[in-house]
């Protein structure tokens, strides 16, 4: 068992090591893949408020808020089953915050200047802690803890005083739960927009976003205007450029990757006959990591154009019109192979896929072991045992043989040999026989 183990690890770190190519039929199939992740992005996706799957993501978000208030107690009135602004009024009602300012005339101080840009559009982008990352989390237990609001104007960080009544919970541990509950509970209040909201409203930010609030460089065309990237990503964020936009963002990218790896494995399996634990998509087979990458490319590339044409120059909408979720993976896939490439991380990733493998093996060998009939073999055991302290009371070589003929005899077990053993052994032609 521990040499399998063994050969496992070290055909794991062989399989590491070898340099998968792609074909000519890999490299087409990955730009194909990316081509119609890329048309699904350009005909169904667009740009906010024109979107077709745009549509359809913000419908699932309001099942999800529906489905979620009526988790938390959520009891509507007749009539009002499916009414979203009831279910989001009641979460609001019990999901509040301290940081929760929606405009700069619910903020005093000498930092009211400072975030004179904020108002009920923006508020949910420039509050650091409505967005659903973990930096979001992170600032939301912080101002929870300390009474404060946390935002980000201008490219800096802005903190304000609020009252409170400070996190819920006996201990330092209940509290930080009761924090995180509320953070979410809070989130899921606003994804859908508020509840007096006239229209789509204006929900939360995508993972990340916010942090283009510390982007203030660059002066970039709109219309007349020249604004700086910090400012055009907070207007796309008031045209619709949200959590929900992201959804939909997101589905020409699993589109695309879904298809490759469905591509990949079907080809491993079925035309190179491997098995099937080395037709699992993994980033350790570089073919793979570059069929994605071309796919991604591919996508990034055809979305690009689309964007650039139909915006006419204007920096604003190309922004609203490129796909982020898109180029964030590209990006990702980039940097991985880099760090692949120069050694970054490959040992690490060694161990891990080595790690696996022996798992694999060990979970193997339990399985054999939940076979083994345990009392039979506890009986069986006991049987011996006795056997052996029979033997250790002999006290000479006669009692010795006298002891092992009768257990022969008691445990049924043929001997080897016929008649006396001595005269048996004395003759040349004797042979012994086991069974």
């Amino acid at each position: 068992m521990y040499e399998k183990i063994i050969k496992e690890s070290t055909e794991n770190r062989e399989l590491l090591q070898t340099k998968d190519k792609c074909d000519k039929y890999d490299y087409l199939a990955a730009v194909a893949c990316g081509a119609v992740g890329g048309l699904v992005d350009i005909f169904l996706v667009g740009a906010p408020g024109e979107s077709v799957l745009g549509g359809w993501t913000d419908a699932q978000i309001d099942k999800t808020v529906l489905a979620f208030a009526r988790k938390v107690g959520w009891k509507p009135g007749e009539g009002k089953e499916n009414n979203i602004s009831s279910a989001i009024g009641y979460l609001e009602r019990n999901y509040k915050v301290n940081y929760d300012q929606r405009s700069v005339s619910d903020i005093g101080g000498l930092n009211k200047d400072k975030l004179s840009g904020m108002t009920t559009k923006n508020h949910h982008m420039k509050s650091i802690a409505h967005s659903p990352d973990p930096v979001g989390l992170f600032f939301s237990i912080l101002n929870q803890f300390t009474n404060t609001s946390a935002f980000i104007s201008q490219g800096e960080l802005i903190y304000i005083a609020t009252d409170g009544s400070g996190l819920q919970g006996g201990n330092f541990i209940a509290k930080i739960f009761c924090g995180i509950a509320n953070w979410f509970g809070h989130l899921m209040s606003d994804v859908a927009g508020s509840s007096g909201a006239k229209g789509r409203g204006t929900g939360i930010v995508m993972p990340f976003y916010e942090l283009f609030g510390f982007c203030t460089f660059g002066k970039f065309d709109v219309g007349k205007d020249r604004q700086d990237l910090a400012t055009i990503a907070t207007r796309a964020f008031q045209n619709g450029m949200d959590f929900r936009f992201g959804l939909a963002q997101a589905i020409p990218v699993v589109i695309t990757e879904l298809a490759i790896r469905l591509i990949w494995a079907i080809r491993r399996r079925f035309q190179y006959h491997m098995p099937l634990r080395e037709c699992i998509p993994s980033s350790q087979y570089a073919d793979f990591r570059i069929m994605l990458f071309l796919g991604n490319g591919t996508l990034c590339v055809i979305d690009g154009i689309d964007a650039g044409i139909r915006s006419g120059g204007n920096m604003l909408l190309l922004f609203m019109r490129l796909n982020l979720v898109a180029w964030l993976r590209l990006v990702m896939l980039v940097l991985k192979e880099v760090c692949i490439r120069v050694g970054l991380g490959i040992d690490l990733q060694r161990e891990i896929e080595a790690y696996k493998r022996i798992n694999e093996a060990l979970q193997e060998y339990l399985y054999e072991l939940k076979r083994i009939d345990a009392e039979s073999f506890k009986k069986e055991t006991e049987q011996y045992n006795i056997v052996i302290k029979i033997f250790e009371s002999a006290e000479n070589a006669e009692e010795l043989n006298k002891k092992l003929f009768h257990t022969y005899e008691s445990l049924k077990i043929e001997k080897a040999w016929q008649g006396d053993f001595d005269e048996h052994m004395s003759d040349k032609n004797g042979t012994l026989e086991f069974e």
